[in-house]
């Protein structure tokens, strides 16, 4: 009886703790992977029952987290994964933002660089007697008449 006692005082927590390793690679299996029902968001964030349980089934088996998504992967294809798979075509979606951003500042820093000076309006001082020309504007218009 002793031996009893001892053993699952023993036991006991190292199954705990792998009821928690569980119910941890659940909830990560559940944000990894898109919900079916309408592809717009998480397992996690749509509460699907159906899949929840099928996670949760599988994870009780004691597959481990890549044969969970390569099981859905294989049923629904790539496009279950929250996360695309950086490779391929793919992987455009993980440089294509950098070189945009990188592209952007280039170009910003670029034309603050090589931006022409604002050009301030002339100050024209008139004066009546100083139009520049005005013998010849006058003289032409005489000779118009």
């Amino acid at each position: 009886m002793n031996r009893r006692v001892i053993l699952t005082l023993l036991v006991l927590p190292f199954a705990l703790l792998m009821g928690q390793e569980k119910e941890a690679l659940v909830k990560d299996l559940e944000q990894n992977l898109m919900a079916p029902c309408c592809w717009s968001g998480t397992v996690a964030d749509h509460g699907n029952p159906e899949m929840e349980a099928r996670i949760r089934e599988m994870v009780e088996r004691d597959l481990t987290r890549q044969q969970v998504l390569d099981t859905f992967v294989a049923e629904y294809g790539e496009r279950i994964l929250a996360t695309p798979v950086a490779k391929g075509f793919n992987l455009m979606v993980w440089v294509a933002p950098v070189v945009v951003f990188l592209l952007g500042i280039s170009i910003l820093v670029n034309y603050q660089k090589h931006k022409a000076p604002a050009l301030s309006p002339a100050v024209v001082a008139e004066t009546p007697g100083q139009i520049p020309f005005d013998d010849l504007i006058e003289k032409e218009l005489k000779e118009m008449e």
